[in-house]
């Protein structure tokens, strides 16, 4: 949520749309002021942060503080919130999301891949979103929120064969100061300050759900690396149609200055990874960071700068567009 209020965009980019509640079973709100004002990565919060009423207050918003477990339980439509982002990844299905419209809210945005939710991703299917059928929809992950915008342009300028995708990616949450154990993935135990640590994900094959045409045409894994923010992502492809690095970089920069302008960003600047902390693009191409082995055969880097939970990890769940056309059911 602080990712809404920071650097202004909540007066910018939703302007019409109004926090009304949060709810989290695990943080009182004297303890949610605190994790507001102070960030490690982003550092400390420019705006006015305090409790009042039981309510917690950001720049003279109020919002409600609810502290249910279980989603049915949540008063939303008492606090007037109609949708919701379900961003605890857990409720991830259309039947366990739906338990928050049993709460009162009208629509709900998972901010995950769900396993039967309509998957969009800003800047490349969003024009398919159904108001009058969809109330539940999935926003994706970070990494394909980068590499979906990406992949998208390629594949209408060039053509894609098929590619693999490599995501260098910022350690999580989940991940474990030092070695602990795990019992799911052995190496998932392991710290996360002093390896690099290969990993399963399923960003690639999610573009296949919003570009239908790289279905079975695109896979990926990742690797998590000891940086507390912004990740990578290495697109490698071979070429339908072919085309010189130049072409490739030009074809971008049109997208990124055009119709992805905001969600795709492009840069040739010598940058790195930490260039990128409190970027609000889904992706940033890094034009000097590809390279080509022949005209069809490509590696492309993007950058998603959007891997923790104090920035929200894509512009969709704070920009204009999402907040029009999937909230509201028209598409500007």
């Amino acid at each position: 949520m602080r990712g809404i209020f920071q650097n202004n965009r909540y007066k910018t980019d939703c302007k019409g749309i109004k926090v009304t509640a949060i709810n989290d079973p695990f943080i009182d709100l004297q303890y949610m002021v605190y994790m507001f004002k102070y960030d490690s990565t982003h550092g400390r919060y420019k705006g006015d942060v305090h409790q009042e009423d039981g309510k917690l207050i950001v720049d003279g918003q109020a919002i409600s503080v609810f502290q249910c477990m279980k989603p049915t339980e949540i008063p939303w439509g008492d606090a007037g919130a109609l949708y919701v982002v379900e961003s605890t990844g857990v409720f991830l299905s259309i039947e366990k999301a739906s338990f928050h419209i049993q709460g009162g809210a009208k629509r709900v945005v998972v901010s995950a891949p769900s396993p039967d939710a309509p998957m969009f991703v800003m800047g490349v299917n969003q024009d398919k979103y159904d108001p009058s059928s969809m109330t539940i929809v999935s926003n994706a992950s970070c990494t394909t929120n980068c590499l979906a915008p990406l992949a998208k342009v390629i594949h209408d300028n060039f053509g894609i064969e098929e590619a693999l995708m490599t995501t260098v990616h910022a350690y999580t949450a989940t991940q474990k100061t030092v070695d602990g154990p795990s019992a799911k993935a052995w190496r998932d135990g392991r710290g996360a300050h002093q390896n690099i640590i290969p990993a399963s994900t399923g960003a690639a094959k999610a573009v296949g759900k919003v570009i239908p045409e790289l279905n079975g045409k695109l896979t990926g894994m990742a690797f998590r690396v000891p940086v507390a923010d912004v990740s990578v992502v290495d697109l490698t492809c071979r070429l339908s149609r072919p085309a010189s690095y130049a072409n490739i970089k030009e074809a971008v920069k049109k997208a990124a200055h055009g119709p992805m302008k905001g969600i795709l960003g492009y840069t040739e600047d010598s940058v790195v990874s930490s260039d990128f902390i409190g970027d609000t693009h889904s992706s940033i191409f890094d034009a000097g960071a590809g390279i080509s082995l022949n005209d069809n055969f490509v590696k492309l880097i993007s950058c998603p700068p959007k891997n923790d939970n104090s920035v929200i990890y894509s512009p969709s769940f704070h920009s204009k567009p999402v907040c029009i056309s999937v909230f509201h059911g028209t598409q500007k």
